[in-house]
Parts: structure tokens; C-alpha cells; sequence
């Protein structure tokens, strides 16, 4: 199954960020890479969120609404998409490293008969949008 990934070492304790994560409603302060289009609902696992995103800051937000798959408290967070022929799945996980430090990944898997285009398509975008995304998170968290 096709993949993609960003991971990056915050110092900062896992629950930190973890809050941090999830609370949607201030992704606008650190965030340029995922928006939520309704800031008032908590992430909760068997509901479906209204998200976009921008893979470049100068393109337009793709919309898409997700379902959380699952929810574990300070460790993951994942969602999942569908459309004809196509899957995605997006992890995000906190490992603590050390004390009040936190590795934080977060993964896309792709699946389906047009994933290959999709993935041929989004990879290098996708990419760098999750990667400027951690990046964001790891400056707010240790500014």
C-alpha cells in the first residue's frame, strides 16, 4: 500500500501536543497545511469532520470529509476517506522519545484502483504540505 509520511522530533511533552492536535479550533495559529471547516466539533472516533487542506500555500483548499477511525488519547489519531476507487487513511502518532520530548509522525496510506494516480498525482504536494505541517507544529510548541 502506497504511503506517505512526515516525522519530526518536538520538545515537548506528548500531552502537549497531543492537545495541541486536537484542538482544532486553533489550527489556524501554527497550521497553513490543514484547515477544519467546522471548528465547533471535537474530534470524537465514528464521526465524520468537515476538513481541507492546501498541499502548497499558494494553491486553492481541496475539501474532503473524513471519518475518525480511531482515537487514542495522547498516541493516535486516524482518519479515513473514501471515493470510487480510492482510500486514504491518514495516521498521526506520538511516541515519547524522552522526558518532555515527543516524535511525532504522521502517515497517509493510499488504496484502491486509482491510488496510483492519485498518488502520481499528490506525492510531492501531499508530501511537503505534511512536512511543513510538523515543522509548524514543532515551532509552536517550542517557541
Amino acid at each position: 500500500m502506497p504511503s506517505l509520511y512526515a516525522e519530526i522530533e518536538i520538545s515537548a511533552p506528548k500531552s502537549v501536543v497531543w492537545r495541541t492536535l486536537l484542538d482544532k479550533a486553533h489550527w489556524l495559529r501554527w497550521n497553513t497545511f490543514l484547515f477544519d471547516r467546522n471548528p465547533q466539533l471535537t474530534f470524537t472516533q465514528g464521526q465524520t469532520v468537515q476538513l481541507s487542506l492546501k498541499r502548497l500555500r499558494e494553491e486553492t483548499e481541496t475539501e474532503f470529509d473524513p471519518k475518525i477511525l480511531l482515537l487514542q488519547p495522547e498516541t493516535c489519531l486516524r482518519w479515513g476517506y473514501r471515493a470510487p476507487g480510492f482510500k486514504s487513511e491518514h495516521l498521526f502518532e506520538l511516541q515519547e522519545v524522552g522526558r518532555n520530548r515527543t516524535q511525532y509522525l504522521h502517515r497517509e496510506s493510499l488504496s484502491g484502483l486509482m491510488s496510483p494516480f492519485f498518488l502520481s498525482f499528490l506525492r510531492q504536494d501531499e508530501q511537503q504540505g505534511m512536512q511543513r505541517m510538523a515543522r509548524e507544529l514543532k515551532y509552536y510548541l517550542e517557541r
